[in-house]
């Protein structure tokens, strides 16, 4: 059989979640409940789900593969240029498309360890070096992530907020970052939950990109957009960055459904707030029942809340046979969605039980 490179096949896929239904059929259990994957529980914005029905006329022809009325919209509202905008199958793609437009075998990229796992993936599929640097409180540590940049290293992973922590670098530490990071390394801001964020501390992303630096700023419509089915993401950098991805972005990577669904969502403000007041609301809900409980938890500014266990398996097995999804972040770790109240409250109950 063929064999592919020593540094392919030494990377772990990505394991996903089994799908509810067969959870439920291999437990003997139902109506269960799925906080595993940091989705909105409130689902699309109305007008997203009616852009969809209209798109669905045209399914016999390609996606535009230029994105050029979604480019638009996202140009308008974050007041850029089309030319600074790429869109993706998910924000996902877009790791991987830099990490192949700017690292070349032997080459090193940084990143936090506990992170987002793709970020290492994308780059050892280029027979590159992944320098994982460990969290500091559960939250990046920019300092000595700046420390471990080489003139070997291409690009610097920041996930803010991180996932699984969902913790958030503030903008002092990182306008730090920002102003010593040496020339010729590319930033790759990963602002996935970006939406859900109410810090006004947060750090500013978008003040470095204007300033001319280095930095691919990427975000999604799988997470408050409640549209994580069809696989819409965005970056936003410089457009000589932006140039040099799209060479080797494949054509029609974003579909004409997501593309439609995804630019009608933007515009449906009252929806995102809705989105974000249910997360907050839920999130003071758990964070407090966890505090009664005598139970840790890392603060948040996602839609998600990482637990720190001493063994997460008999604890993950018994909230799945009282219906309830959470996800093992290994053997020290739980993170659960904030969901719906009922989806909340079914959670606390079902810990209290597994706990005895």
């Amino acid at each position: 059989m063929i064999r592919p490179p020593e540094y392919v096949s030494s990377i772990r896929p990505y394991v996903p979640g089994k799908p509810v239904e067969e959870l439920e059929r291999e437990l003997g259990i139902k109506d269960s409940v799925k906080l595993a994957s940091n989705e909105n529980p409130l689902g699309p914005s109305p007008r997203a789900l009616e852009a969809i029905q209209k798109a669905t006329k045209d399914l016999n022809r390609y996606p535009d593969g230029g994105g050029y009325y979604l480019k638009g919209a996202l140009a308008a509202g974050l007041a850029v240029e089309p030319e600074n905008i790429i869109l993706g199958n998910g924000s996902n793609e877009l790791l991987d498309i830099a990490a192949r437009t700017y690292m070349r075998p032997g080459e090193e990229a940084v990143m936090a360890t506990p992170s987002f796992v793709v970020y290492a993936m994308a780059v050892r599929s280029m027979g590159c070096a992944a320098i994982e640097i460990p969290l500091k409180k559960h939250t990046h540590d920019l300092e000595a992530m700046q420390r471990a940049v080489t003139p070997n290293t291409r690009i610097v992973f920041i996930a803010n907020p991180n996932n699984p922590t969902g913790t958030i670098n503030r903008k002092d530490e990182f306008d730090r970052f920002m102003e010593e990071l040496p020339e010729g390394v590319l930033v790759v801001a990963d602002e996935a939950y970006y939406e859900y964020v109410c810090d006004p501390e947060y750090a500013d992303s978008m003040k470095w990109f204007r300033a001319g630096k280095d930095v691919l700023i990427l975000r999604t419509f799988s997470k408050i957009f409640g549209l994580a089915g069809l696989r819409v993401g965005y970056g936003i950098a410089k457009s000589g960055i932006i140039t040099e991805m799209n060479k080797l972005r494949p054509p029609f990577n974003t579909n004409s459904i997501g593309q439609m669904a995804a630019q009608s969502a933007l515009g449906d403000h009252a929806h995102i707030a809705k989105s974000r007041e249910t997360n907050e609301t839920g999130k003071r809900y758990i964070c407090g029942e966890l505090d009664r409980l005598g139970l840790q938890y890392v603060p948040t500014e996602a839609n998600f809340i990482y637990l720190p266990v001493d063994d997460s398996g008999p604890l993950y097995e018994g909230l799945l046979k009282q219906g309830v999804i959470v996800r093992p972040m290994g053997p020290g770790a739980l993170r659960v969605t904030i969901g719906l109240p009922e989806e909340n409250a079914r959670f606390v109950a079902a810990l209290e039980t597994v706990l005895g």
